[in-house]
């Protein structure tokens, strides 16, 4: 049942796992966390899967995965930027997780 929230389940299961929390954290704001882009706009374009990769230190198909489950669990959209990926947090889809947690709150109450 979505009732145009986010699908909680997903959401919840990316974000149990320690590197994609902490990259969501990196990507809520990407100006003190990364450094400026030849191409794209870390604000509007989102922000290079190589300096993802680069921050986590892990390999760029294991980061790959990573943004792919954060993406199918509508946390995060990509942009193909010439040979590049750059990956932003969905910013209205995390306002909707919280408003269903908000939700679920008052429900409980």
């Amino acid at each position: 049942m979505n009732n145009g929230f986010v699908d909680m389940v997903p959401a919840l299961r990316a974000l149990a796992n320690p590197h994609r929390a902490q990259i969501m954290d990196w990507l809520l704001d990407p100006l003190a966390h990364f450094p400026p882009q030849r191409d794209g706009c870390r604000l509007k374009d989102g922000v290079c899967v190589g300096f993802i990769t680069g921050k986590t230190g892990l390999s760029q198909p294991t980061v790959t995965s990573h943004m792919k489950a954060l993406e199918a669990a509508g946390l995060v959209t990509s942009k193909k930027i010439k040979n590049w990926v750059f990956y932003k947090a969905d910013a209205a889809q995390l306002q909707m997780l919280s408003a269903g947690f908000d939700q679920g709150a008052r429900a409980q109450s």
